[in-house]
């Protein structure tokens, strides 16, 4: 059974209010002694109370003042590298919260996009859309052309990889030329030609050299 989210709200009733302080306060302090104690780090924990006079400490009052200590010895720069108050802490969530915000909507929007473009292929209309629609259904499509030119490429590399795992040299007594029977003359050019399987050579190139 999941447990029922708490809504971060001040609670108005001073009764219940009082309970749930005595109980997080209690968890607290629990989570800076475990934090202490399985990462080996030096940890205190100060909690002021409106129903209290003096707060409570953690370890005790000697270990806080070490630890205070400690702290007070660092550079300036250091002590406030990692510091927050409420304020900077809100900011801080609004800015991350904003940006988790702007990324949703990007996706939400190339899905948008992409269930444009497949309705375009099965023969939709484009009349429907926008110049901004238009430019972003532009930019992906752009982008899935460069996607299969990737996928492409890669399947070719690796299928020429497996070719020449599977064509064996050619043996030493067809290297010697004609002495050994290889054939010449125009026949064995045609050949050779045939076997110009360049991956690199543009169209052009190979048909200037079967028209020449």
């Amino acid at each position: 059974m999941t447990r029922k989210k708490v809504k971060l709200a001040f609670i108005d009733n001073d009764a219940a209010r009082k309970a749930t302080f005595k109980k997080r306060r209690k968890g607290l302090i629990k989570k800076v002694s475990e934090l202490s104690t399985l990462c080996g780090v030096d940890a205190c924990a100060i909690i002021y109370s409106p129903y209290e006079t003096q707060p409570e400490v953690w370890p005790s009052p000697v270990g806080v003042h070490r630890v205070l200590s400690q702290f007070r010895e660092m550079p300036e720069i250091e002590q406030s590298k990692k510091m927050v108050n409420h304020e900077s802490f809100l900011h801080q969530r609004i800015a991350k919260t904003g940006e988790q915000l702007k990324k949703q909507r990007r996706d939400n929007r190339e899905k948008e996009v992409t269930q444009a473009m497949y309705q375009c292929l099965m023969g939709k209309s484009l009349a429907g859309l926008n110049m901004v629609d238009l430019s972003d259904l532009g930019w992906l499509i752009d982008q899935t052309i460069k996607d299969i030119d990737r996928q492409t490429e890669t399947l070719k590399s690796e299928c020429g990889e497996v070719e020449d795992n599977n064509n064996p040299p050619k043996p030493a007594s067809l290297e010697s030329g004609s002495s050994s029977g290889e054939a010449t003359g125009p026949s064995a050019a045609a050949s050779d030609e045939t076997w110009n399987l360049n991956p690199t050579a543009t169209a052009e190139g190979r048909l200037g050299s079967w028209t020449s």
